[in-house]
């Protein structure tokens, strides 16, 4: 017999993967739907919380503006309470500019552990520690070399 905390559990898996689903879509209207009015984004290299749906659709939509083929795997997903925890594994190829680095055609794969907090039925809060080392290593130029 499940639990009432089972089945929170269960929807809130089933909406992070939707979610995920969404966004590898482009339906960026779509995601910022399922997130709270006051949505907090926590990022790394930024000191203090990010707010707001807008400031997550303008980081998505660099990212789907870079990447325009995203691909998402969920890796790993397991909840807790309000929390979902996500291993991810991002494949695209770079057609566009990202990070103030031109279009390069490459083929890019980079892995994030995220962390997401869940209000009712929307997406409260988020964590994310994408490997941004190994995406721009995979974009930028290689170092000269001297012949």
């Amino acid at each position: 017999m499940a639990t009432e905390m089972d089945t929170t559990v269960d929807k809130n898996l089933a909406r992070l993967r939707t979610a995920y689903a969404t966004l590898e879509r482009g339906d960026l209207d779509a995601c910022v739907e399922m997130l709270t009015e006051d949505f907090i984004a926590n990022v790394p290299g930024v000191a203090d919380p990010l707010y707001g749906r807008e400031t997550w659709r303008l980081g998505a939509q660099a990212m789907l503006e870079g990447f325009p083929d995203l691909q998402i795997n969920v890796e790993d997903m397991f909840g807790v309470d309000d929390n979902v925890a996500v291993r991810v594994h991002f494949h695209g190829t770079h057609r566009g500019a990202f990070q103030g680095v031109a279009a390069t055609d490459r083929q890019v794969s980079f892995r994030s552990i995220e962390i997401y907090r869940i209000e009712g039925d929307k997406i409260a809060e988020e964590w994310v520690a994408p490997d941004m080392i190994s995406l721009m290593q995979q974009i930028s130029s290689p170092p000269a070399t001297d012949q």
